[in-house]
């Protein structure tokens, strides 16, 4: 592997993960790109299918993300569908299902898909807990970033936080660096 290409039509995702991958030494190179997604309550079905599809078109090395919010409060909604509720619901709308709730436990989750030059399949997932704050707070990040408080961060939400900071305590940082480790033993 010389370079992986990341697949995504998201300029703040390929950010993310091109500045996670370059801390060590990994290069990267973006294929923007929107992908088929299949309707399902599985990120990791949902990113297998789409890191076929773009092997299919590409070829190998590559690879796609997926990542969803999983609130308490409302049995896991949105998940996988994070980004559509975003688009119709957006922030406000969350917040507003929350009203009157006091468990605003929410868990970020992330999965990342790698298919070789030769078709194989690596997949790694990442998370963190956190809680959906009451109000909308910073103007960093993107998508539900500025609701998301991850434990262990003093009560800023992701927006709230530089990019690199975001990166060392997000989902998608700890799916990155996992499957980091699966490919080229990085600790």
């Amino acid at each position: 592997m010389t370079e992986l290409r990341v697949v995504t039509s998201n300029p703040d995702k390929w950010l993310e993960i091109s500045e996670i991958l370059g801390e060590t030494g990994v290069r990267c190179r973006w294929v923007r790109m929107s992908l088929p997604e299949i309707q399902s309550d599985d990120l990791r079905e949902i990113v297998e299918f789409s890191a076929e599809e773009a092997h299919k078109r590409l070829g190998g090395d590559i690879i796609v993300e997926d990542a969803g919010l999983f609130i308490e409060a409302l049995t896991g909604f949105p998940g996988p569908y994070s980004s559509y509720v975003y688009r119709t619901l957006g922030l406000r709308g969350i917040l507003k299902l929350l009203v009157g709730e006091e468990n605003r436990g929410a868990v970020f989750r992330s999965v990342v898909c790698m298919v070789t030059e030769g078709g194989e399949k690596i997949v790694a997932e990442g998370e963190v807990k956190g809680v959906i704050t009451r109000e909308p707070r910073g103007s960093g990040g993107f998508g539900f970033d500025p609701i998301f408080a991850p434990a262990g961060a003093g009560g800023k939400t992701f927006a709230e936080m530089t990019r690199d900071e975001k990166n060392r305590l997000s989902h998608r940082g700890a799916a990155v660096r996992d499957l980091l480790r699966r490919i080229v033993g990085q600790p």
